[in-house]
């Protein structure tokens, strides 16, 4: 493998190196190598000169010699060299020459994180050919890190966003001319009137859909951890970061961060996710170096901002920085002309999720449908389908199938339920009581933050 792997924002050079030696000839001889193959080179002539040269920037490969002014056969200091670069938040992939070579030292160099090994006098062919190779597994390894971290963090899939009826044509006209900007939104809306799908709607309209969209609910990240989910750690930050951390940031690097549930954000924590509005820059926990964040950023509540701000609890000016356009989603009961198309798509999916071979809805079940008030919105829609695929003993879901509730008297009594079943009601009530305020309910509750929005997501509310 000859050339570097490529991609999408890698600079058309081949790479970046930061070369070490103590000998002014042998500095020299190295740069013209490598800047007529194109590369970009830096030189310095100490250990300590290394440090401070990686502390100003990064490298793709750093070439050092294992001797300096200690003594001549040795390689100790750079061995030293080799046990500090790992203490690095960006290790550099290295490459060790020496004189003096031997196997020995070629192997506990390795053992300290070297790549390779290369004895002088050199052969330029097979040193840039060791150079190449290093630098794209480097680069190939950090994708590889990268992906990971996504398919683990990232949420994929998710219902269609359908919407004929003229409560959501305000909606879908916002997100045809706002989306293909770069402009901050700020999606607002009841619980499960689809705040997601529309941030999903907008990614794929943007110049940014070929990047990553990262999803982050801001009302499940504890304060503590707040700054490491953001902005990712270094290993040693503090007592469990046993290593580096990739941030949500930095994944959504060139894509967009959405900011879910974003009033429930801790107040102490709001000022430093304002500086990367406002700047563009932050720092990984641990890590004294700023990074730049190329970001898009949308964020939704279910909560009303401005109230948030009146009592003390949301930063004004973090608000202004977020609702460049307000986007406001209407609940499901004000669109009934959207319920039928709703409740086939979701049919179509869940029957296809379980193997069932359903035709549709009957007269009842769709009478039924449409006259439910849908407190819980589109996603309590999606789950009443899903009960009603469950249920269904023939090819048409039936109105008792689907297990709608028309009025309280319907409820059932609390000495009938499992503990489970009870908790889950008492949530619903909460949330009903207050307008859908997770926050509020959470309170009523006894409930942390992070407590409730965990039951939420076991519960499906």
């Amino acid at each position: 493998m000859d050339e570097p792997l490529k991609t999408p924002g890698m600079p058309v050079t081949p790479g970046r190196l930061l070369i070490a030696d103590d000998q002014a000839d042998v500095l020299a001889a190295l740069r013209l190598v490598f800047k007529g193959e194109g590369f970009e080179t830096e030189t310095v002539s100490s250990p300590a000169a290394v440090l401070s040269a990686l502390q100003r920037r990064d490298c793709d490969l750093l070439l050092m010699d294992l001797n300096y002014s200690r003594d001549t056969t040795s390689g100790q200091e750079g061995l030293e060299l080799l046990d500090r670069l790992q203490a690095l938040d960006h290790p550099p992939a290295v490459v060790v020459m020496t004189a003096w070579g031997s196997v020995d030292l070629a192997v506990e160099a390795m053992r300290r994180g070297a790549r390779d090994f290369v004895q002088k006098p050199w052969e330029n062919a097979r040193l840039l050919a060791i150079v190449r190779n290093q630098i794209a597994l480097q680069r190939s390894q950090r994708q590889s890190e990268r992906l990971q971290a996504e398919n683990e963090l990232l949420r994929g899939g998710g219902p269609t966003l359908i919407a004929e009826s003229p409560a959501m044509k305000p909606v879908l006209d916002l997100i045809a001319r706002v989306g293909p900007s770069d402009a901050n939104v700020l999606i607002t809306g009841e619980n499960g009137t689809g705040k997601g799908v529309v941030a999903r709607a907008i990614h794929a309209v943007s110049g940014r859909n070929a990047k990553s969209l990262v999803t982050v609910n801001m009302g499940g990240i504890t304060e503590a951890l707040f700054e490491s989910e953001l902005f990712g750690h270094v290993r040693g930050a503090f007592t469990d970061a046993k290593s580096d951390r990739v941030g949500r940031i930095e994944l959504a690097e060139g894509g967009t961060l959405f900011l879910d549930e974003i009033a429930n954000m801790p107040l102490g924590q709001q000022a430093k996710l304002l500086r990367v509005l406002e700047t563009g820059e932050y720092e990984r926990v641990g890590s004294s170096r700023t990074q730049k964040a190329d970001v898009r950023f949308i964020s939704a509540t279910n909560a009303d901002p401005h109230q948030e701000i009146a009592s003390g609890k949301f930063r004004q000016d973090l608000l202004f920085r977020l609702n460049t356009i307000e986007i406001h989603l209407p609940p499901l009961r004000t669109r009934p002309e959207d319920i039928p198309l709703l409740a086939a798509h979701c049919l179509r999916e869940q029957a296809r999720r379980y193997r069932k071979d359903i035709e549709g809805f009957d007269e009842s079940a769709l009478q039924a449908l449409q006259k439910y008030p849908w407190p819980g919105n589109v996603r309590e829609l999606e789950h009443a389908v899903e009960r009603g695929i469950l249920m269904c003993r023939g090819q048409w879901v039936q109105a008792a199938d689907l297990g709608l509730r028309a009025t309280r008297e319907a409820e059932p009594r609390l000495e009938d339920l499992s503990l489970e079943d009870v908790e889950k009601l008492m949530i619903r009530k909460a949330l009903a009581r207050f307008d859908g305020s997770a926050l509020k309910a959470a309170e009523t509750l006894g409930l942390s933050r992070s407590a409730f929005y965990r039951r939420l997501e076991k519960y499906g509310l």
